[in-house]
């Protein structure tokens, strides 16, 4: 074999060796092979921040491996991936296999598939030492930030803590929202909603109280409800104004990384991390039938809408067979990237747009269909007709006063046949209004006064804080799921549902770091070192002007820091719980150990005593009437017991729901997935319905 050919993943290789053939060797890298040292710092600031590269200790059979396989080769290709990480560890390959830089063969594949092989074999170029020198300079900015503030961390604060330039930024951005949500005073005010009957209908319509003599009118209290409602007793209702229209509704362009890591969390409720690792599976490839390994998506580290005249000519060709020709746009559609996005790869979309979802199922696993099936979805959508709706508006008037209704009804469903972009919170939905027009008269079925709170912002979900992160410049696409998952296992932040709550830990920290390392975690700082990381991937900026221009400022603060907290130690407080202690009466605290949280009493050394904490769930035993507790097996899968085991043995998989069994009163569980129901947990009753109708 004349020529080798060296990626990143061994999952590629079986993939690119078909394409490839025999007269190709096609090897992996797993990933680095020489990195800065763990245990120094491995940068020497003093001379222009050179950094001190080793071999990676555990690389090292790979390492042997590859300098054998490269001699006597005729050819070495670099093929790692095509991004900043990819292109420094082709640099570093090309050091350890004494390889000239400039005359090295680098190749891309911005899919695994024949053609995407064939074009990247086409253009070999030489390594490109601006992107080199932005993952360098990221790199080394990461190290000096960690390796600097962690050790005064874990003096000031305890032990094994970390700081980094993206994840102290997105800790306290979560921090901050929990005070404004602590902060928050709600403020009362009411609605009145109607229901009215039209004479061309036997349904009612809703309709909300707009205001009075043509303006809004404000309900602070119940008393200004009920001073209208009293007005109104016995009052007309007539249409009073009418407005029709046609609105249309444009598909949501295909995915870039950030975009597909919210969507993937809004509706398949998958963690960033969980959406990156099936997507690397997709595109470095899997077998199929007749087909063998192939990729089916495009490289999923992106930023850029840009998607191929090929791709998009494949995706009309199936639109058109699949669905007709009403259904493609009048126009090819073509989508705009954002000036600040890399547009060196194509948005992520299938490799075959005819390979639908279903073709290729038995192929995938749960989460690998899952998400090609989002990202195929996405896509061809993205390239599909307009919706349509035709839409009315309706003003009812009753003496001085004006109530609104609003509808729509679908003229034509274009793209949302298959795909619509899932929401990040719940909006108001509009139903469809009888035929009504000016003049006529309204039978009133129902009018009621409601009492409302203002509510406080959301915390953010994993989607929004990744959404929140891009629109500032924080981090790139690429770093939020190892962000999101640094935060959680450091316990900065704690998942409660999909929601991300900080600690107090990570509110200790936030504070300590906003008090002496406040542009660390300074949105608009962070963001700036981001453009220049980007400057200097544009071969505008040298890289080492950007690490002088940071660590001169950042070690005068690192040296007021140590001199201002000499002689401080924050504590983290316990969170104290209504668990008392049965051996001192105590209340117990929270603790957090190797393995996990615990209780503790806080009486220790003289109490020692600890447990377990329970999650307790709603419903009671069906067997002794106890109360049900989550638990966890050695495997880490939830399941829910009586508190009395074992005593008592009921266990379950499925969790139990506040609903009690209609027909014997017992506690109902609900099982999802394959045959999801709900259902009473009493063997002897039988009762059990589908769970559709929970959303009733």
């Amino acid at each position: 074999m004349a020529n080798l050919v060296i990626v990143e993943s061994p999952t590629k290789t079986k993939s690119i060796k078909k394409y490839l053939g025999r007269n190709y060797q096609v090897v992996a890298s797993k990933g680095h092979v020489r990195d800065l040292p763990k245990s120094t710092l491995g940068v020497d600031v003093d001379n222009d921040f050179e950094p001190r590269y080793i071999n990676i200790r555990k690389q090292s059979d790979i390492i042997k491996m590859l300098r054998a396989e490269a001699k006597g080769k005729d050819k070495i290709y670099l093929a790692t991936d095509p991004d900043r990480e990819g292109e420094a560890i082709s640099w570093h390959l090309a050091h350890i296999l004494k390889l000239d830089p400039e005359k090295v063969d680098r190749v891309t594949f911005s899919e695994i598939t024949k053609n995407g092989i064939k074009e990247g074999m086409a253009h070999p170029r030489k390594i490109d030492m601006d992107l080199v020198n932005a993952q360098q300079a990221r790199r080394i900015l990461d190290r000096l930030v960690g390796y600097k503030i962690s050790p005064f961390l874990w003096k000031k604060v305890q032990p094994n803590l970390s700081a980094g330039r993206v994840q102290s930024v997105a800790v306290r951005i979560i921090v901050d929202r929990e005070k404004e949500i602590e902060a928050f005073v709600p403020e009362e005010y009411w609605t009145i909603d109607a229901k009215f009957l039209a004479a061309s209908s036997k349904k009612p319509f809703a309709a909300k109280f707009y205001g009075k003599d043509g303006k809004k009118m404000e309900l602070k209290t119940k008393e200004d409800a009920d001073a209208v409602l009293a007005d109104l007793k016995g009052a007309e209702y007539l249409v009073s104004g009418i407005k029709k229209g046609v609105r249309k509704k444009s598909p949501a362009p295909p995915f870039t990384t950030s975009t597909l890591q919210q969507e993937a969390s809004r509706k398949l409720g998958f963690r960033s991390q969980r959406t990156m690792k099936a997507a690397q599976e997709l595109y470095e490839g899997v077998e199929l039938p007749k087909l063998g390994a192939v990729g089916l998506i495009t490289y999923m580290r992106t930023d850029s809408l840009r998607i191929s005249d090929e791709a998009r000519d494949a995706a009309a060709a199936y639109i058109g067979e699949k669905y007709g020709k009403k259904y493609l746009p009048e126009s090819p559609r073509v989508y705009k990237t954002k000036n600040s996005a890399q547009d060196a790869h194509e948005a992520i979309r299938p490799t075959m747009a005819d390979l639908s979802p279903d073709q290729v199922k038995e192929s995938l696993t749960g989460d690998q269909y899952k998400l090609y099936k989002l990202i195929w979805e996405r896509f061809i959508a993205s390239q599909m007709a307009n919706a349509e709706y035709d839409t009315v508006s309706a003003d009812i008037s009753a003496k001085d006063y004006l109530f609104k209704a609003s509808g729509f009804s679908v003229k034509f469903d274009g793209f949302t046949v298959l795909y619509e972009e899932g929401k990040d919170g719940d909006e108001e939905k509009e139903g469809v209004l009888p035929p009504l027009e000016k003049g006529d008269p309204l039978t009133l079925k129902d009018l009621a006064g409601s009492q409302h709170f203002t509510q406080p912002p959301p915390r953010f979900t994993e989607a929004s804080l990744i959404k929140f992160l891009e629109e500032h410049g924080i981090g790139r696409p690429s770093t939020y799921a190892p962000t999101i998952t640094t935060i959680t296992k450091r316990g900065y932040v704690e998942m409660e549902g999909k929601q991300l709550k900080p600690t107090q830990l990570g509110e200790i920290t936030t504070q300590l770091m906003e008090e002496h390392f406040a542009s660390i975690v300074d949105e608009a700082f962070t963001a700036h070192m981001e453009s220049d990381l980007d400057l200097v991937e544009e071969g505008k900026k040298p890289w080492v002007e950007v690490l002088r221009e940071f660590y001169g400022d950042f070690s005068k603060t690192l040296e007021k820091a140590e001199e201002e907290m000499k002689d401080v130690k924050m504590k983290v407080p316990d969170e104290v719980t209504d668990v008392i202690c049965e051996k001192c009466g105590r209340n117990m605290v929270i603790k957090t150990g190797r393995y996990g949280k615990f209780l503790a009493c806080p009486g220790f050394p003289e109490c020692r005593n600890t447990k377990r904490i329970a999650v307790e769930m709603p419903g009671e035993c069906p067997k002794c009437g106890g109360k049900i507790l989550e638990k966890k097996s050695k495997r880490g899968k939830k399941f829910y017991g009586c508190e009395h085991n074992p005593d008592c043995d009921f266990l379950s998989w499925d969790p139990p729901i506040e609903e009690k069994c209609p027909q014997c009163g017992k506690t109902l569980l609900k099982k999802s997935g394959r045959g999801a129901r709900i259902y009473c947990s009493n063997p002897d009753c039988g009762y059990q319905r589908a769970v559709e109708k929970e959303t009733n």
